[in-house]
């Protein structure tokens, strides 16, 4: 689970990423997830996009991708998403510490 301050870390680096995964009238495949996943464990931050010929919302769509390749939902604004998982062999991104700090 992120933490806000984690999730507004990982919007920030999300805006220089490509959108690399098109949802359209196929909906979510075994393609799809498959490349979801592929991507996640190279890059662990990936960004995606539902055609307005998708049967399903980005939400949905969103929602379902990380279910299947066991990553979190970052964000989600208008047709595109956002999705990471920490790869534990090679980890590429340094997330802010989760630990609250107290005075």
């Amino acid at each position: 689970m992120l933490t806000s301050k984690q999730r507004a870390f990982l919007r920030s680096l999300a805006i220089n990423e490509d959108t690399i995964l098109m949802i359209g009238k196929g909906g979510l495949s075994d393609a799809i997830i498959k490349q979801a996943d592929d991507a996640l464990k190279a890059r662990e931050l990936i960004k995606g996009k539902v055609l307005e010929t998708a049967e399903c919302t980005s939400r949905e769509a969103a929602d379902q991708i990380a279910s299947a390749t066991l990553s979190d939902v970052v964000q989600v604004i208008g047709s595109k998403f956002i999705l990471y998982r920490r790869n534990p062999d090679d980890p590429k991104i340094e997330l802010p510490s989760s630990k609250k700090h107290r005075r």
